[in-house]
């Protein structure tokens, strides 16, 4: 039997360059993209994962799958050129301007109709064109399994259980958990680079693209419709940066002088 190991990826805009459309979602039209950066801790934990369960199984299988309009299969092709072994990509205009509850039950809907037998979901805590961390936790929900979130690294592996390193905001800790099992980690930005063999897969490797109708999916869950969010206003925020200098002062002085800067801005902040 093959342990399936299934890690969520998600392309997303250079968000230097947000255009919005008239529902205030992102126009992803005609923009510079990239793979989620907390996608790629995704798929390295992914990759640690199936190294240290290898030593005891043979079969282990890890699934990309990406939901988003067709260029989005660029990121499976990334994806598997960095170890995945397969990758499904869910496109359907239906899923237009879908919000991260619509995301959740399309992706749980994929999980149930082509991946049954999994054994874990490895998902990027949050994404960084929204920065909300729901849809990971939503899906668990809806597959009524178990979440561990805050994720940094794998302690230990086998075929009955995983214990799972978690950095939350005040402790370390150390979760052990059964399967099947869905995981958000908080790794991003890693300098993950195919090698040739991984470049060759990609590029032989045939992905399979669903639609709403091939997951049976309620249309009144999905895209906008299936989407209680809605976005009053979104804006480019405005950034200023005062700089102060410090000249011609003794180190003592330029201490105080700092202390006192610091000072002021505490009271205003508490006005």
């Amino acid at each position: 039997m093959t342990f399936k190991i299934i890690v969520c990826v998600k392309q997303v805009p250079d968000t230097a360059d947000i255009k919005w459309t008239e529902h205030n979602t992102i126009n992803r039209e005609g923009l510079d993209s990239i793979i989620n950066p907390y996608d790629l801790g995704a798929i390295k934990l992914a990759q640690n994962f199936k190294l240290m369960l290898s030593r005891r199984l043979s079969n282990i299988e890890i699934i990309a799958v990406t939901m988003g309009p067709p260029q989005a299969q660029d990121v499976l092709k990334k994806a598997i050129s960095l170890g995945c072994d397969g990758a499904y990509m869910l496109s359907d205009k239906k899923f237009a301007c879908a919000d991260t509850l619509a995301t959740a039950y399309t992706l749980s809907q994929f999980v149930h109709i082509k991946v049954p037998d999994y054994k874990l979901i490895i998902c990027g805590q949050q994404a960084i064109d929204g920065d909300t961390a729901q849809t990971p936790s939503s899906m668990a929900e809806k597959l009524g399994i178990r979440q561990i979130t805050n994720v940094i690294g794998i302690k230990e592996v086998n075929e009955a259980y995983s214990i799972w390193s978690t950095d939350t905001t005040d402790s370390y800790q150390e979760i052990k958990s059964g399967y099947p099992l869905l995981v958000a980690t908080k790794l991003k930005d890693l300098d993950l680079l195919p090698n040739i063999n991984g470049y060759i897969k990609a590029h032989n490797t045939k992905i399979e693209i669903l639609s709403a109708e091939d997951l049976a999916l309620d249309s009144n869950k999905i895209g906008l419709k299936g989407s209680p969010t809605k976005v009053k206003t979104a804006f480019r925020p405005n950034y200023q940066k005062n700089t102060l200098v410090i000249d011609n002062q003794s180190n003592a002085d330029c201490a105080d002088f700092i202390l006192g800067e610091i000072e002021k801005c505490r009271i205003n902040n508490e006005q």
